[in-house]
């Protein structure tokens, strides 16, 4: 494992042609994420407020579940993060600052 990586460990999974449970996982997570997008689209089109509320409680539940299994996936060790230096993280907020300094100039 890779010094700037955060990761628990690896629960092992079978290879081959069959699909195993990260893989499941995997299916499961790319399409709650792509829900939620969706339904984020949805949200900001919503033509009146019964609408919209009843759109916001779906989104609700898909991104609960999508975080869900995102902590399950990362529980496992199928999911790792990498640890963001300091100096690069000094980097993009200033980046930021100075783009949101321009736009509100």
């Amino acid at each position: 494992m890779n010094n700037n990586q955060i990761c628990n460990p690896k629960v092992e999974v079978s290879n081959g042609k069959n699909f195993n449970d990260k893989d499941y996982m995997n299916s499961i997570l790319s399409c709650l994420k792509e829900m939620c997008k969706n339904y984020a689209v949805a949200l900001t089109e919503a033509s009146n407020e019964k609408l919209y509320n009843e759109y916001k409680k779906i989104f609700d539940e898909y991104s609960k579940s999508q975080r869900e299994v995102y902590e399950l996936m990362f529980r496992n060790g199928w999911y790792c993060l990498e640890k963001a230096e300091t100096e690069k993280i000094n980097n993009k907020y200033q980046s930021l600052t100075q783009e949101l300094t321009s736009l509100n100039g």
